[in-house]
């Protein structure tokens, strides 16, 4: 089984303005309201895969029991904890300025709700898949991943981990089946610049060399790289298509990539699923469904 933690889901607000004016009343000229959150993104384009997953992680207030209903209305499986305080926040995405979003807060998780989602993490058999991804809450420390990671040391569970910063760095020692950085993460990481796919490739080597087993590089319109378990390069431009909305596109990437390998059992076939859905979520007004996704694989 597949399952996904999102420390922190939400709903996004998606909305388009018109000749945006600071400091005056705008007014929207699109909007849509969707389930999201990193994790709860990978659940739903993997579902829209026909591929099994559960969704894990805390919910609040009314805007969480949104949350569950959407999904689950969406036939996504859930099994969220709820938390006593506070709700699920609420992120502002800007379509019309590229790039622009305004994040919530999100509740805090006391110790007592923490330690049922590790009673949930600590029932993970040998072979299952557990997807680590999005920022957390201020409640919970930087090695939070980490410690869920240690938690499974003992079994045979692929971990996937798409974070940034501490988040990332602190759970290379525990070699992680996947971690997918960005392109300007990853220069993050290292402080660096990287104009070139080479400086690219070589910094991803790098997280190899630190404990990551499998290194996916998204690079928005540019395309990704993938250094593979065996040190093999896989890299690619995006089919060609209208940016939409590149909300989740991301996390499309890293459903893909799941779907691709376990399927195939191939890095050729995660790599060119893992591009096709992130490339179909970019070039639609929602997440990608299945029909989409292989679509634009018959393309790569």
């Amino acid at each position: 089984m597949i399952y996904t933690i999102t420390f922190n889901p939400a709903l996004d607000y998606i909305v388009s303005v018109d000749n945006f004016r600071l400091g005056l009343t705008n007014r929207t000229s699109s909007e849509k309201l969707l389930a999201g959150g990193k994790g709860v993104n990978v659940s739903t384009v993997l579902k829209n895969l026909g591929m099994e997953n559960i969704a894990l992680g805390f919910t609040a207030g009314f805007t969480g029991e949104q949350i569950r209903k959407m999904l689950e209305k969406d036939g996504i499986k859930t099994d969220f904890i709820e938390l006593k305080k506070g709700s699920s926040r609420i992120n502002v995405k800007l379509r019309s300025i590229e790039g622009t979003e305004i994040n919530g807060k999100g509740p805090d998780i006391d110790e007592e709700s923490l330690k049922e989602l590790c009673k949930k993490i600590d029932m993970l058999s040998d072979g299952d898949v557990l997807v680590l991804a999005g920022s957390i809450p201020n409640s919970l420390p930087n090695s939070i991943y980490k410690d869920f990671m240690l938690r499974l040391s003992d079994k045979n569970v692929r971990i996937v981990v798409d974070a940034e910063r501490e988040l990332l760095v602190n759970v290379l020692e525990n070699k992680p089946f996947l971690i997918k950085p960005n392109n300007h993460e990853l220069a993050d990481i290292f402080n660096v610049e990287l104009g070139t796919e080479e400086a690219i490739i070589k910094y991803a080597r790098k997280l190899k060399e630190k404990g990551a087993v499998n290194v996916l590089v998204s690079m928005a319109g540019a395309g990704a790289i993938l250094v593979d378990e065996f040190g093999e390069v896989h890299s690619a431009k995006p089919p060609k298509g209208k940016l939409v909305n590149g909300v989740g596109a991301g996390d499309s990437m890293v459903a893909g990539f799941l779907y691709g390998y376990l399927k195939y059992g191939s890095y050729d076939e995660a790599f060119k699923y893992g591009m096709a859905a992130g490339s179909a979520s970019a070039y639609s007004e929602n997440l990608a469904t299945g029909a989409e996704i292989e679509d634009l694989r018959s393309r790569l």
